[in-house]
């Protein structure tokens, strides 16, 4: 007996759906990807790319890991920027991250979590920086939801500082990195306002982040 044989099955009404639709959706796919938009999002289930953009198949490269982080030491994560950059041409890459999340709880507090902990010592760094606004929200939820927003806005920050976006800025390519925030509790995307289409466009991140939290 096929272990997980309902996966299965969903896969098979999924693409027989799919080519109802389009008969040489699939043949045509084979041939090659060119997406527009690459997503670097949180390993959260509930948090999935095509499905909350309305996207099919081939329309979005992804990268997903704990907390949507971009940190200038982690090779997969650059790789699969340099690939989209360099080879796939993207125009948009999108950073999404999500109330309720996971890494950004963990960041906020005391507890010894394991091999985690390495993981998510850069977001404990930026809880830290702004740990003085963040204690003055008094809802517990708010204060999280701070930190989810400003994680986005520090990881923009992050890739607009990579090699591979400034070179590409540099080349002439047009590439725009957004910050975006996905509602669990409600499905709904939310623009940060955070968006940079050229290296000259840069100290304006560090502007918004640290408004976005006098804001609070």
């Amino acid at each position: 007996m096929r272990i997980l044989k309902h996966l299965f099955d969903n896969n098979e009404a999924w693409s027989e759906q799919i080519k109802a639709d389009d008969p040489a959706f699939f043949e045509k796919l084979a041939l090659q990807q060119a997406p527009e938009y690459l997503w670097i999002g949180c390993s959260d289930s509930r948090v999935p790319a095509n499905q909350l953009t309305g996207l099919l198949p081939g329309d979005v490269f992804v990268h997903r890991n704990v907390a949507n982080l971009i940190m200038h030491t982690d090779f997969n994560c650059l790789s699969v920027v340099q690939y989209a950059v360099e080879v796939l041409k993207v125009k948009h890459i999108i950073i999404c991250g999500h109330y309720g999340c996971g890494g950004v709880k963990a960041a906020m507090g005391d507890a010894e979590l394991g091999l985690i902990d390495n993981w998510l010592a850069s977001l404990k760094d930026l809880y830290q920086r702004y740990r003085k606004d963040l204690i003055s929200v008094e809802d517990d939820q708010l204060r999280e939801d701070a930190l989810c927003e400003l994680n986005v806005v520090e990881q923009v920050a992050n890739l607009c500082r990579t090699s591979i976006v400034r070179h590409a800025w540099e080349r002439g390519q047009a590439l725009s990195v957004h910050g975006w925030v996905y509602g669990i509790q409600d499905g709904r995307l939310h623009d940060l306002d955070v968006c940079v289409s050229g290296k000259e466009e840069t100290p304006d991140v560090y502007r918004i982040l640290q408004q976005r939290i006098l804001d609070k």
